[in-house]
């Protein structure tokens, strides 16, 4: 922008020049015109300074490229429009609001040796007052840190981490496994970065995804089999419970037929059975093949 600015101050100041020349019809000082128009092109060229603006959710670094520490020998912070010298300074931006990134698919190592493809994804932020340290130690932009030591940090605590997990307990137990993984990422970019919402997408091999399957599917039948089994003895409980009842009915029944045969007997007397019989008796007497004789035998006397 700055050579755009000298260009222009230059080209106004040349036309300028040369309509005058033309004007008083001095033929020098329309060539004067002219050089002055080039000369601002040159030093539009050549000229050191810039100046750039830091926009919003931004910090902006300006660092001396003069001097020792690595090269940086001092830097300030800087927000807004920022004037510098770009043979001796340079200015760098840097996000202050959450960054999401997404890796390529990286093997790991899990315990027992198996190996595992992550795909890891998460959020992180740098931390404001800590930007300038990170690029004195570093020397790149935020993109390049992103691909390049951030990269290896984050697979480097996956991995380390994985290291400690068998693979099926992995896949059991994922929100543990990767909780576990953002506080190791934590623990080494405490310095310069929070990271959160880290995701692995881990994915085992396929011969070891079959064997996860088939794991799976035999504790599905073992629960089917413990439920099937729980159902048998609690039907076999309802009908001890109902042959229970009904014996008990059967017994009740039976008693009680008993007593009342008992009080029956008890009850009825030999003079009693001779009322049940004549109040049965129909007044007709019997009959023999010589017929009704008309007579009564006492057989008492």
């Amino acid at each position: 922008m700055i050579s755009v600015i000298v260009f222009v101050v230059f080209l106004i100041i040349g036309g300028f020049i040369t309509v005058k020349g033309k004007m008083d019809d001095e033929p020098k000082t329309f060539v004067k015109g002219i050089v002055v128009v080039v000369l601002g092109i040159v030093l539009g060229l050549i000229q050191p300074f810039s100046i750039e603006k830091v926009d919003s959710g931004y910090k902006g670094l300006k660092i001396n490229l003069l001097g020792d520490q690595r090269g940086v020998s001092s830097y300030t912070y800087e927000t807004g429009w920022v004037f510098y010298n770009s043979w001796t300074e340079q200015v760098l931006e840097f996000p202050t609001y959450q960054q999401h990134i997404e890796y390529d698919d990286q093997v790991v190592i899990t315990k027992g040796g198996f190996s595992a493809t992550i795909k890891p994804s998460f959020n992180y932020s740098l931390k404001e007052n800590e930007i300038g340290d990170m690029f004195v130690n570093l020397r790149l932009g935020v993109k390049e840190v992103e691909q390049g030591w951030l990269k290896n940090a984050i697979v480097g605590a996956v991995n380390d981490e994985a290291n400690k997990w068998e693979v099926d307990s992995i896949f059991s137990n994922r929100q543990a496994f990767e909780s576990a993984i953002v506080v190791e990422c934590n623990k080494r970019l405490t310095k310069w970065f929070d990271v959160s919402q880290l995701r692995t997408n881990i994915t085992p091999p396929e011969t070891l995804q079959e064997a996860i399957i088939a794991k799976t599917k035999a504790i599905q039948q073992a629960e089917a089999s413990r439920q099937q089994a729980m159902a048998a003895k609690a039907d076999g409980e309802r009908k001890v419970a109902v042959a229970r009842a009904d014996s008990a009915e059967t017994i009740i029944n039976a008693q009680a037929a008993a007593l009342s045969i008992k009080i029956k007997q008890e009850k009825i007397t030999p003079m009693y059975i001779e009322y049940l019989k004549a109040q049965a008796w129909d007044g007709k007497l019997p009959t023999t093949v010589a017929g009704n004789s008309g007579m009564f035998l006492n057989l008492n006397k």
